[in-house]
This record gives C-alpha cells, sequence and structure tokens, in this order.
C-alpha cells in the first residue's frame, strides 16, 4: 500500500485498531450475555473471527474513502488497484460473516430439538435434518453470489459475461451433461429431506450393515455403524436402492430372541421366568411381551419365539442379548433335559425296550 506519509500510516493504524476494539467489546458482551441467551453464545463460536475481518475491511474502506486520505491516494497510479482489492476483500468477508451468522441462528433451532425426546423426536429430527441441507443450500448460494458479485467487478468479465450470454444454451447444455451426477444427488438429499424418507439419527440397515444417520449432506450420507465404522454412501444410493429404517415412524421397536429347545420345555414356566426377568429389566418400555411356539423343525426341536418391546433399537438390541442369556441358563439350570438333544430310532426303542439295555456290558 502505498501511503505517502507517516500520517497516512497512523489514521490506517488507528482506524484498524479502533474497529478492533469495537468487535472485541461486543464480543465480550455476547459472552457475558451467552450464558443465559443461546444465540449470543453461538454467534461468539461461528462470529468472532469473521466479525474482525469485516471490521478492519469496512475501517480500511472508511480510511480510503473520498474525503480522507485516500483522496489523495486515489490520484495516484495504485489507487484503482486498491480500491479493486478492498471491494474483492469486503465482498469476501461480508459472505463469511452472512454464512456464519446464518449457521448461528439455525444451531440456536437445532439445539432445542436435539432434547426432544419421546413420541414428538421423530418429527423434530426430520426439521433438523432439512434445517441442515436448507442451511447448506443457502451457504452454496451466498459464495456463488459473492463469487459472480467480485468477478462482475472487472470490466473485462463484464464484457466476456455479454458475449458468453449468447452461447449460454450451447454451454448450459455442456455443464448440464458434466454435472449430472452432482446435481442428481443434490436433488436426491433435498427429495429424503423433504420426503421424510431418511432423517439425521434414524436407525437403518444398509447392505446388511447396521446403523444410525449421522450425517446427511446434498451429496452423501454418513452411516454410523453399530461397531463405531462410518459407512459413507451417495445421496442417490438411497433413492435407487432399497434399504430399511427402523424408525420411519417411531423409534419403538421389537426385540426377538428365538430357542431351540427339547419338547419336554415347560412353556408356561418359561414364559412366567421370561415376564418376571424384564419386569426388573429398565430396559423393557413396559409395553409388548409375548412367548409363543412359532414352529416345529424337522430335526426334532421346538421352536419358541420371545418379543419385548423397546423405547429405541440400541435398547431393543441390549435386552434382546439380556433376555437370551437369562432364558439359557434358566433352562441349563432348572430342565437341563429340555436342552437340545437328537432323538435315534432303533428296533429296541421301537419295541419298548431300554436303548441302553442293549448296549454291550
Amino acid at each position: 500500500m502505498n501511503v505517502q506519509s507517516p500520517t497516512d500510516w497512523l489514521i490506517l493504524a488507528i482506524s484498524v485498531a479502533g474497529a478492533i476494539l469495537v468487535v472485541e467489546v461486543v464480543r465480550r458482551l455476547l459472552v457475558r450475555a451467552g450464558h443465559k441467551w443461546a444465540l449470543a453464545r453461538h454467534l461468539v463460536e461461528h462470529c468472532t473471527w469473521a466479525a474482525f475481518s469485516v471490521g478492519v475491511v469496512v475501517a480500511a474502506n472508511l480510511v480510503f474513502s473520498p474525503g480522507m486520505i485516500g483522496e489523495s491516494v486515489r490520484q495516484r497510479e495504485l489507487g484503482g488497484t486498491i480500491d479493486r482489492v478492498l471491494g474483492l476483500v469486503t465482498i469476501a468477508c461480508a459472505t463469511w460473516l452472512v454464512v456464519q451468522a446464518s449457521y448461528a441462528l439455525t444451531d440456536v433451532v437445532l439445539d432445542r430439538l436435539v432434547l426432544v425426546k419421546g413420541e414428538r423426536n421423530r418429527r423434530a429430527r426430520r426439521i433438523m435434518t432439512q434445517i441442515g441441507l436448507v442451511r447448506r443450500v443457502a451457504a452454496v448460494t451466498f459464495v456463488v453470489l459473492a463469487i459472480g458479485t467480485m468477478l462482475f467487478s472487472f470490466p473485462q468479465v463484464r464484457a466476456l459475461g455479454a458475449g458468453l450470454l449468447a452461447s449460454a444454451g450451447i454451454a448450459g447444455a455442456i455443464v448440464g451433461i458434466a454435472a449430472q451426477p452432482t446435481i442428481g444427488n443434490m436433488l436426491a438429499g433435498l427429495q429424503l429431506a423433504f420426503s421424510d424418507a431418511l432423517r439425521l439419527d434414524d436407525v437403518v440397515v444398509v447392505n446388511d450393515e447396521w446403523g444410525r444417520i449421522e450425517e446427511l449432506t446434498l451429496t452423501y450420507v454418513v452411516v454410523r455403524l453399530w461397531d463405531e465404522r462410518r459407512l459413507v454412501l451417495p445421496v442417490s444410493y438411497f433413492t435407487q436402492n432399497p434399504f430399511e429404517n427402523w424408525t420411519r415412524h417411531g423409534s419403538q421397536v421389537l426385540a426377538v430372541v428365538f430357542l431351540r429347545v427339547d419338547w419336554s420345555i415347560p412353556i408356561g414356566k418359561l414364559r412366567e421366568e421370561l415376564y418376571r426377568f424384564i419386569q426388573e429389566s429398565p430396559l423393557w418400555d413396559q409395553k409388548d411381551w409375548t412367548l409363543q411356539v412359532t414352529d416345529v423343525l424337522p430335526n426334532g426341536l421346538v421352536e419358541l419365539r420371545a418379543l419385548m418391546s423397546a423405547a429405541d433399537s440400541p435398547s431393543a438390541w441390549d435386552l434382546k442379548c439380556d433376555v437370551r442369556e437369562h432364558l439359557v441358563g434358566y433352562i441349563r439350570e432348572n430342565f437341563p433335559e429340555s436342552l437340545p438333544r437328537f432323538r435315534i430310532e432303533t428296533p429296541e426303542t421301537r419295541a419298548g425296550v431300554p436303548w441302553t439295555s442293549s448296549m454291550p456290558g
């Protein structure tokens, strides 16, 4: 920056320092108010550095405005370049601040939605998903508009743009074909969010993998699997392939336990023991349960199915494991004769002779 006198440097330094001081005072006030005002806390988290940059740029623009020392600078050889650079930086910093402020505003709503439990949780997760996608679209729109404004501040680009409008149809077709997968993913992301087919924290089964939707963007979806792995899929996958959504209409899930035991098992006592156990379990939501004989298998065993309801899929999984472990131990300790076993029929057993008496010795 070609400033001729020390006074010019002094005015510029004082202006920048004053702008930084003003922003810092505002930041400290917001920090104090953040304990009671959620928006103030999020504004500090998102907008601090963007606000400092805007303050510095605004101070520089004021210094180089007509009537200040900038009036003499404008008459210099580099005056036009300085004005143009300041204009570009101003646009960039202002866009940064607007995007960060929009994230701060939406974070206030998201914080409240995260706390929603019970039956309203499904609707809350739907709104969270939509807000997340809309603010990403808004951020991209702001950035594109800012870049366009910065480019069209150059006379050469404006002249070039007028010529390009004549061939906009051909260029649009070429760009559309090249960007077809990306545009398709973006439209698929919006379709998923606003059709309520998929939401953040939904429990899904994809490619035989169980997990939760951790992140849903305009181009990809991150599924956090049960073993903490991350499965990253394009958004279009969920519009073109079938998948299981266990929390589509609610979070309640049934836990299912299958047991294959001998015919001699006392079903009534086993049913009473199941009910006694789940009553003491905090994982059972006190709604549904049953124990039924669902099949007689060709290998001579009886199939039992125990059903228990739980508030969500993680609770259902833990409840299922606990019930299976308890019933296996209960049968082994109290009815060992009912453990799975295979029978072999011989001529002696068919005639009523004990099989052991026909053994040598």
